[in-house]
């Protein structure tokens, strides 16, 4: 892969420069070696055109002053225009450009008098105006580009945890008919083999009525033990997957597609439960960063004190504006029932510098099953 993009990358970086060299050949004039030299160090300044956008404008700009070469120049509004979202500064430097190009200097000759200067003036703002509107408009595609990939992966979540939600009702429903009706027959058959057993004096028969009684109970066991994983699995795919606990915190916090910092100085030996809220917490606050507040940070505390477990998770101002997607809003109504059964509490709401904070106190000890 780096063999290929290194081609690229020298294309990149050599084309601009061999069009301004072409450029200043065009316009070149012997005898003026000062115009000839600005001209020169503006060509090979488009070298540092993406690592310093602003800087290699400007230093391009004397190029146009005492110069007709102002391709590269050009190029330099181009790619500061494709990198930058200020848009006050590129209006500046286009105009800086515009004056720059209608000014012959060191004798200055501007006189916005004459008919055929206003049309010059035009002409020259609509050449600055050209660079500044296609940077920009490489830049929304850029964004829009990414915006569509953030949908994809969002539509793709929320088809997964919807996914999961049908899962866990079709899981609670089959365990709730195993032990209402199954579970209940088969103690019945149970019971009568049992009775068989004892009332009948057929030693074949009560022979069968033990083996029936016997099966019956082993099978009424593990009926009982399917009910108790069923109800336990919270809809994941696989019911013997094991759980998240505080150890999966760091592998969440990672793999969240987002800039995150976790701290965390909870005890070992925490409840089951008490652990699954935790993670269930952090994992819908940092999904509602990545889907509500693109290009923010979040920082991750979990935290001991006294006899409570609290969680924050704090987001910055997003960088860019969100776009509506997909969503069932039951996120944060699932934390706080999970959080209540626990008897503990969740609350959230936006921070003052435009963020967001989700915070959960719970119990260390848990008073109810999760």
């Amino acid at each position: 892969m780096t063999r290929r993009r290194l081609p690229t990358l020298l294309l990149d970086l050599a084309l601009p420069v061999v069009v301004s060299l072409f450029d200043i050949w065009v316009h070149w004039t012997a005898h003026e070696e000062l115009r000839m030299v600005c001209a020169l160090g503006a060509a090979f300044a488009l070298l540092l055109r993406h690592r310093r956008p602003l800087l290699t404008f400007l230093l391009t700009i004397p190029a146009v002053l005492l110069s007709d070469a102002t391709i590269a120049t050009l190029i330099a509004l181009y790619t500061l225009a494709s990198i930058s979202r200020h848009r006050a500064l590129l209006a500046v430097c286009a105009l800086a450009f515009t004056l720059s190009d209608m000014t012959s200097w060191p004798a200055p000759d501007l006189d916005l008098t004459q008919a055929t200067t206003l049309i010059t003036l035009g002409y020259t703002a609509a050449t600055a105006a050209a660079p500044v509107f296609l940077g920009q408009l490489v830049q929304t595609r850029r964004d829009l580009s990414l915006r569509l990939a953030e949908i994809s992966e969002a539509r793709d979540h929320e088809q997964l945890l919807t996914a999961q939600a049908v899962l866990a009702r079709e899981r609670a429903q089959l365990a709730r008919e195993m032990h209402d009706v199954v579970s209940h027959q088969v103690s019945l058959i149970a019971v009568r083999a049992g009775a068989l057993q004892v009332g009948t004096q057929d030693p074949e028969a009560k022979e069968a009525a033990g083996t029936i009684r016997r099966l019956s109970v082993q099978t009424l066991d593990e009926l009982r033990h399917m009910v108790s994983v069923l109800r336990a699995s919270g809809g994941r795919p696989a019911e013997l997957t094991p759980q998240p606990s505080l150890a999966d915190l760091e592998q969440l916090v990672g793999s969240s597609g987002i800039e995150a910092k976790l701290t965390t100085d909870l005890p070992e030996g925490l409840q089951p439960t008490v652990q699954r809220a935790v993670y269930r917490t952090v994992q819908e606050a940092l999904t509602n960063t990545r889907k509500h507040a693109p290009g923010a940070t979040a920082t991750v505390c979990v935290h001991h004190e006294g006899s409570a477990v609290r969680v924050t998770v704090t987001n910055t101002a997003p960088t860019r504006p969100a776009l509506p997607l997909p969503s069932a809003h039951y996120g944060l109504v699932s934390l706080r029932q999970r959080a209540e059964l626990l008897g503990g509490t969740v609350t959230s709401g936006p921070t003052a510098d435009g963020g967001y904070e989700l915070r959960l106190e719970l119990p260390a000890a848990g008073t109810a099953a999760g």
